[in-house]
């Protein structure tokens, strides 16, 4: 029971706050489910062009002070989008951060704007 980050994943970790990079090598130690990094550190280019493309809703995002990752179930390889999965991974994520006694926030508890990829450190403990 564990995921292998591949080379991608481990290079998207880079720039990353070393606690959630840690929370997410120890979710893949402990899942029994696939998923890789989609994003991390983020430039403010590509946060704009986000923003434009609608698919977030704001420009003070987590991702650009590399305090936030993208998280995606994988089958076969593929990224999947469907929520089910979200819900599956979710929990691995939160037993890692816990083990790793980091306080992260994930997307999909958001009321508005759920975001099933999205991690990051709770602003409080991480300003």
């Amino acid at each position: 029971m564990s995921v292998t980050l591949d080379q991608r994943a481990l290079q998207r970790l880079m720039g990353v706050h070393e606690d959630l990079a840690r929370v997410v090598h120890k979710a893949a130690a402990m899942s029994d489910m696939d998923f890789t990094v989609l994003e991390g550190l983020r430039t403010l280019e590509r946060q704009k062009e986000l923003l434009a493309k609608h698919a977030t809703t704001t420009l003070k995002s987590r991702h650009l002070t590399g305090h936030a990752v993208d998280l995606a179930p994988t089958i076969g390889g593929g990224i999947r989008w469907d929520w089910p999965l979200y819900y599956k991974l979710a929990p691995i994520i939160k037993a890692a951060a816990a083990a790793e006694g980091v306080k992260v926030t994930w997307g999909g508890d958001w009321a508005k704007f759920r975001d099933g990829p999205h991690w990051q450190l709770d602003w409080k403990e991480y300003p």
